[in-house]
């Protein structure tokens, strides 16, 4: 079965980490990914570029509508997802608890 790990996070917090925290964590999130290639259960997984280069599309009344930046503003931020192929939604959640965010 698949399952999804959706990274949320606070952007600004992120963006005002001092570059030796930021490398530190980054360094979490490459071994975290090792881990999970080494246990053959990743099927994909990626970082997402920050809110502000969001393009909301809506469709109202059949015309399309884009709107540059996000849908709504939130606390948290959508950075990243795996996607995991394991057996059991048991493994998924150990998985997910070692999730460094």
């Amino acid at each position: 079965m698949r399952y999804m790990i959706l990274i949320y996070g606070n952007e600004q917090q992120w963006g005002a980490m001092p570059p030796e925290a930021m490398s530190q964590f980054l360094q979490q999130f490459g071994a975290y990914s090792q881990e999970l290639v080494a246990a053959g259960v990743m099927r994909a997984g990626d970082e997402l570029q920050p809110t502000f280069t969001a393009t909301t599309v809506r469709v109202r009344d059949g015309k399309v509508h884009s709107t540059d930046g996000p849908f709504a503003e939130t606390k948290e931020q959508l950075g990243g997802y795996y996607i995991l192929e394991t057996e059991s939604i048991d493994d998924a959640i150990r998985w997910a608890a070692k999730c460094p965010a």
